[in-house]
């Protein structure tokens, strides 16, 4: 990678690392990562950086035109406007252009970059100058992480009398990477992106000392301009190749650098009425007043005529919407890993087939799509497809192409959709059928990333297509589509055959016309596509398509790739067509011509064309440290802390935490006899004294009152003659804490059950035998007090209660402690990995967690107090997400986002019923009201977002809100103020209303990303996606109350209450399961006895009322 340049004043090598060196350079595995380096070095951005790709490359020149020696003398005297005129009489000018870093799955980002060190008599100087946009990465791989970039001044080692050591190091930048990304906007020398440096008399490179103009009054351009399209014509300009042992002589080619030249014009303008472009419209302003208007990774840019907002290095799209450059990868450890992009939407619209007079309607078909951007292959699927339509739809397999483009393999050079314009664009397509002159308009709008990191797309199709006959197949050959770019527009057309095998064994081919215009949002005051080509020609080939009449689905797959109109180099690399055949975990490493190797990932074994897995934590079951759990993950592993224990600041070593003790069962409390006072755990070391029925006082110390009937008849059994041993009929009564009688008795010898009334009396048909218990109505011993409601501060709070949440691979809880998280007792209750969990809700009766996941789609269930996860429901589910529990009629209810309905079923998963089947779109937070019977649930449909309301067993069915909502993510309902409540990502407010009075109120604004919500006496807490954090609000003041971020930083999901005890409340199901056979389904005035969908020959009688 050294080259070797020499004159009587200066001698250093070259490097295209993005330093060069005074003395021999040592490996890159010596200074890689490990700064400073032991030889003397000026690094203007050194780190690994790749020239392979034919793409990036390094130039040099030793330089005393008049020209480049005024520039230089310019930049100095402007750095040091104090200092003596300087006017240097030798320049060494040094071109790092698109430097590549390259990732697993081709990813592109490449820096450009230049040095020049301008010399005379006594003095030297170094000016280094960074292009605007030029600094695309800011770190590069190091072993299996990455190392921050350096820019500075090394003098390597010094040697002394005996011994060796390290001189001076000056470094311009820190390990914060964007101390490298400011270097294209900041100065030191009055003009952006420039940096001067006085470094010394040469060859000594001493003393460095920085430019002191740090201002921006004007930006900065390179030395020369940095043009691509370089005619082949120079002297004194020397282009180098990366240095290869075998190769030979270094081969010299001529470049010249071109002068500045006048930019495209912003305006262009496009001689067709039937086009309408999008032009991005900014407010007039500046930056000062519109800066929340950009996406919170872009930087706002004022402009003479406007502001315009620029997505950060790294990150694609228009500004207004940024995505990081590494969306649609895993990332693990820093190592990318490659996975699909997907695109999933709806399809609507009429369409006429052949000559038939009758219109097949689409009416929210799915679309699914997705990308293996490894080879730029794409697939796209559409259902519920009739057999009228399906076959003659096969032709048009560019349906779903616009992903294709979006996600295309780039070959050097090139960029595809998404690297232009981002993912909010529309499209429309203009299809003609020959000889028929049958027309189909195709207008797709798509609407961005979700927070699944999904492409939305919604599609309408309308028009005739020709007709295909039933049975028949299409083959489709490759094609190539040339698309032109200007401002705000992207056109392209094409004239495409396909062939139609007919069931007779005949073949036909046909033709169709292809006219496609995209438009866009860009702003007017910047011309965001200078950098462009305005033509490139994306290729598509390896197509396939298949109508699937027993599914009714209509499939398509392709590969996708962008690049020059001419058709690229005459030997193509394989790597760069996407037709290498790695494995979807390695890397296609290209080689000379058409030669590559595949070399599989870290955290990978194979061959490169099949990689797999290695298992780190069976290989090496103590690459742990004590303590800690290992759990694998694809291409790496992780190491958690067992519950009780920490990671220590190293990162490593678990160590013991505080273990709290239960002073309860151990018998170390101060509460009052056990014959006066009840001791009661509530998490850490913490615990409550409350005094028995029939005592007063605050638990440690409790005087008696007096009896009421229960108590009275307590006593007298506690306190009879007692024989051998007593009667089997006789039992000791149950009080509560009010002295009323308990609503379920049971005997302490027999372990049977049953239910009384408030005189204690049983109630006929409701014993059970033993290891069974009957769900009783409370009869309410004391009556609700009359009058306004307690203030909030004093709200009576059950002992033991706390929240659950989710994470990917685990659920976490929190205890409470009043309304406050005990945060320091946070710990994991169930490790899931691998898994994705979703909607997490809570049986206070049986005191279990359910949960849905989506990785392999099921709803499965676990006791807090210990065992084994149990999967209740595998079958018949895409995309479980909300899930809710009604505990007193012993139901589950659920949605599925992808099937787009609502199910209730038995706690085990058995007696499965949908209840609602219509109007969902994208169906997500459910909620019951089990003492009133009431669902609720909410659709975040970006199109007409809303949330409902039915009884539980779907009747009623009514919308209770649909405007001003955004995303509404989450809900809750707080039985004792009768408050539904709902966090919106979307509005960035959590609100509430009460369901039967409508009386809408917003708690607070401003809030991020919620997605999961639950409440608790006066609090509301959510989980927050782009805080990660479980986040307390005071519904009462309207104001955040606390913040609690878990030691496993990740995307949290669903969350809930977990209650000590159940809330009071009751409903017709809660005794003898309402009477029904089957399913029992409370209502506001009853119950609905209903029948599971498979209730076939089972017995089973439905019935409404009570």
């Amino acid at each position: 990678k050294e080259y070797s340049c020499s004159q009587e004043y200066l001698s250093f090598q070259i490097n295209t690392n993005g330093f060069v060196a005074t003395a021999e350079p040592t490996d890159e595995s010596t200074y890689l990562g490990k700064m400073p380096a032991s030889f003397g070095m000026i690094a203007p951005l050194q780190g690994d950086l790749d020239t392979s790709d034919g793409v990036g490359r390094v130039f040099f020149r030793q330089d005393t035109s008049p020209q480049v020696l005024r520039q230089a003398s310019e930049h100095i005297n402007r750095a040091f406007p104090l200092d003596d005129e300087v006017n240097p009489t030798h320049a060494v000018v040094i071109t790092w252009l698109d430097v590549l870093l390259t990732t697993l799955c081709f990813i592109i980002q490449r820096n450009t970059f230049q040095l020049v060190i301008a010399s005379l008599a006594t003095s030297s100087y170094a000016l280094v100058l960074y292009a605007r946009d030029g600094i695309q990465f800011s770190s590069t791989p190091f072993q299996d992480s990455s190392a921050v970039m350096h820019a500075g001044f090394s003098k390597g080692l010094v040697q002394g009398f005996i011994f060796s050591s390290q001189g001076p190091y000056y470094r311009t930048t820190t390990d914060d990477e964007e101390s490298v990304r400011v270097l294209a906007e900041e100065t030191n020398s009055g003009m952006q992106g420039v940096w001067v440096y006085e470094v010394g008399t040469s060859p000594y490179f001493t003393n460095v000392a920085p430019g002191e103009v740090p201002e921006l009054p004007t930006e900065a351009t390179l030395l020369e301009t940095l043009d691509a399209q370089r005619p082949a014509d120079t002297e004194g300009q020397v282009q180098y190749l990366p240095y290869e042992p075998d190769a030979g002589q270094v081969e010299v080619l001529p470049v010249q650098y071109q002068p500045p030249h006048p930019q495209n014009p912003e305006v262009v303008v496009v001689d067709d009425s039937d086009i309408n472009v999008d032009v991005f419209s900014y407010n007039l302003g500046t930056c000062t007043n519109n800066r929340n208007k950009c996406s919170q990774f872009a930087d706002c840019k004022d402009y003479s005529t406007g502001y315009c907002c620029h997505c950060r290095p790294g990150y694609y799209g228009n500004g207004v919407q940024c995505v990081d450059v590494l969306f649609g990868y895993l990332t693990v450890y820093n190592i990318l890993l490659c996975i699909p992009q997907r695109m999933n939407g709806k399809v609507y619209g009429k369409l006429f087939v052949g000559n038939s007079p009758t219109q097949v309607e689409f009416s929210s078909n799915d679309l699914h799509s997705y990308v293996v951007v490894n080879d730029g292959r794409s697939y796209i699927a559409i259902s519920d497809i009739p057999a009228s339509l399906g076959p003659s739809l096969q032709p048009l397999s560019a349906l779903g192409g616009a992903i294709g483009w979006a996600f295309a393999l780039e070959q050097p050079g090139f960029k595809n959709g998404f690297s232009v314009i981002g993912g909010v664009f529309s499209r429309q397509v203009e299809v003609t059928f020959l000889p028929g002159n049958e027309k189909l308009t195709i207008n797709q709008e798509f609407k961005g990333i979700d927070e699944h990191d999904h492409l939305i797309v919604s599609t309408a199709l309308e028009g005739r297509v020709q007709e295909v006959p039933p049975g028949s197949t299409v083959e489709i050959g490759p094609y190539s589509e040339i698309y032109q770019y200007s401002n705000n527009l992207i056109t392209s057309s094409s004239t495409r055959d396909y062939v139609v095998n007919l069931p007779d064994g005949s073949t036909e081919t046909r033709t169709y016309q292809w006219r496609q215009t995209i438009t866009f949002k860009s702003c007017q005051h910047h011309e965001a596509l200078r950098d462009i080509k305005p033509t490139q020609m994306l290729s598509v080939d390896q197509i396939f398509v298949m109508h699937d009449a027993n599914n009714e689905l209509i499939r398509f797959a392709m590969s996708n790739k962008i690049g020059d109109v001419n058709g690229g180099q005459p030997e193509e690399n394989p790597c760069f067509t996407g037709r290498h055949g790695c494995d979807t975990n390695a890397v296609c490493r290209p080689g000379q011509g058409s030669q590559f190797t595949c070399q599989c990932a870290a955290g990978f074994n194979g061959d490169g064309r099949l990689c797999y897995d290695i298992d780190e934590c069976t290989e090496n079951p103590q690459i742990c440290s004590l303590h800690a759990i290992c759990n694998n993950q694809p291409g790496t592993f992780r190491c958690e802390c067992e519950d009780g224990y920490l990671f220590a600041n190293d990162g490593q070593t678990c160590v013991a935490v505080d273990r709290p003790v239960d002073s309860c069962e151990e018998n170390t409390h101060d509460c009052d006899v056990p014959e006066r006072a009840q001791c009661s755990y509530t998490g850490g070391s913490s615990y409550i004294c409350s005094c028995l029925p029939g005592f007063i006082g605050d638990g440690r110390i409790c005087q008696g009152t007096t009896k009421t009937q229960c108590e009275t008849h307590r006593e007298s059994v506690l306190n009879a003659p007692r024989g051998p041993r007593p009667p089997v009929g006789q039992y000791v009564p149950a009080c509560d804490e009010h002295g009323a009688y308990e609503p379920m008795q049971c005997h302490g010898s027999t372990g049977h059950c049953w239910c009384v009334d408030r005189n204690g009396q049983e109630i006929p048909g409701t014993r059970t035998g033993p290891g069974s218990t009957p769900m009783c109505i409370d009869h309410g011993g004391v009556p609700p007090p009359v009058g306004p409601p307690p203030r909030p501060d004093v709200d009576a709070l059950p002992p033991g209660t706390h929240l659950l949440f989710a994470q990917s691979g685990r659920i976490d809880h929190v205890p409470l402690e009043g309304y406050d998280m005990k945060k320091k007792d946070a710990k994991a209750v169930l490790h899931l990995p691998e898994k994705v969990i979703i909607g997490v809700a809570y049986d206070c009766v049986d005191k279990m967690v359910y949960w849905t996941e989506i990785t392999s789609p099921s709803i499965s269930r676990a006791s807090i107090q210990g065992g084994e996860p149990t999967a209740v429901i595998r079958s018949d589910l895409e995309s479980p997400e909300g899930i809710a529990i009604d505990h007193l009629g012993r139901t589950m209810f659920w949605t599925d986002s992808l099937k787009d309905r609502i199910e209730v079923a038995s706690l085990d998963g058995t007696q499965r019923r949908v209840i609602i089947d219509s109007d969902l779109v994208n169906p997500r937070a459910i909620i019951t009201d089990p003492p009133h019977g009431n669902l609720y649930w909410a659709d975040w449909n970006r199109e007409a977002p809303k949330i409902e309301t039915s009884y539980m067993d779907g009747s009623n069915r009514r919308v209770l809100i649909k405007d001003n909502l955004g995303l509404p993510n989450g809900l809750t309902y707080d039985s004792p103020s009768s408050l539904l409540c709902w966090a919106d990502a979307g509005t960035h407010k959590v609100e509430c209303m009460n369901p039967s009075r409508g009386d809408r109120s917003e708690v607070m604004e401003g809030i991020r990303y919620p997605f999961g919500v639950t409440s608790y006496g006066k609090n509301i807490y959510y989980t927050d996606w782009q805080r990660d954090s479980v986040v307390a609000v005071d519904r009462y003041s309207g104001k955040e109350s606390d913040e609690m971020q878990p030691q496993k930083r990740t995307k949290l999901y669903g969350i809930t209450t977990a209650y000590s005890q159940c809330p009071s409340g009751q409903n017709y199901c809660s005794v003898n399961n309402g009477g029904c056979t089957h399913l029992c389904l409370a209502t506001p005035a009853g119950r609905s006895c209903k029948c599971p969908d498979n209730a076939v020959g089972v017995g089973c009688v439905e019935r409404d009322g009570y």
